[in-house]
C-alpha cells in the first residue's frame, strides 16, 4: 500500500454490528476516481476468520469483520494517540485486470478492551508499524515494507448494534 497525506477534515466512520450474524461493518465516503482500484481486500486465516477491507477509488475506506478471530480481552487496551492522518491507497497494479477482490491468506489476531468499544485486529506476525488515522474512529497500521499490518477500531457500538 501507499500512504498519502489526508487533506481536510477526517471522514466519519459509522460502525454497525449485526446482532444475528456478529458481523461488524463500517465505512466512509471517498470521491470517485475511475482510474483507481475499487473492490475488496479479503484476508482469511486458516481458522476461518475473515476480514474484508473496502477500497473505493484506491482508498481503503471501510472494513467488515465477517468471521471473528478469537478475541483476547486486554485491560487498558487503547489505540495509539500519536498517529499521522492520511489515506492508505491500494495501487491499481495490485489487482489483476478487472479483478474486484484481492484475496490473501494471513494470520489474524484480535484483542479488545473489557467494554468491547476498542478492538485491535492484527494481520500476520507482530512487527514494527506506523499507525495512520484514516477516519475519526479507525487507524490502519502499515509496516516499513508498505504492507497492511493491522487496524484499530474505536468507539464501537454497544450491544444495540449501532453507534
Amino acid at each position: 500500500v501507499h500512504v498519502v497525506p489526508h487533506v481536510g477534515p477526517l471522514p466519519h466512520i459509522a460502525w454497525q454490528r449485526d446482532l444475528e450474524t456478529g458481523i461488524l461493518a463500517g465505512s466512509f465516503i471517498v470521491p470517485p476516481n475511475d482510474d483507481a482500484f475499487t473492490g475488496s481486500v479479503e484476508l482469511t486465516d486458516e481458522d476461518g476468520s475473515i476480514v474484508v477491507l473496502d477500497v473505493v477509488s484506491g482508498v481503503v475506506c471501510g472494513l467488515d469483520v465477517v468471521m471473528w478471530p478469537e478475541l483476547v480481552e486486554l485491560p487498558g487496551l487503547a489505540a495509539p494517540v500519536e498517529a499521522r492522518e492520511g489515506q492508505v491507497l491500494v495501487p491499481s497494479r495490485a489487482a489483476r485486470r478487472g479483478a474486484t477482490v484481492l484475496e490473501f491468506d494471513a494470520a489474524l489476531a484480535a484483542s479488545t478492551d473489557p467494554a468491547a468499544r476498542t478492538i485491535h485486529l492484527r494481520f500476520g506476525a507482530r512487527r514494527a508499524v506506523e499507525p495512520i488515522r484514516v477516519a475519526d474512529r479507525m487507524l490502519l497500521e502499515v509496516d516499513a515494507a508498505g504492507r497492511l499490518a493491522g487496524v484499530w477500531l474505536q468507539d464501537l457500538p454497544d450491544d444495540s448494534g449501532t453507534d
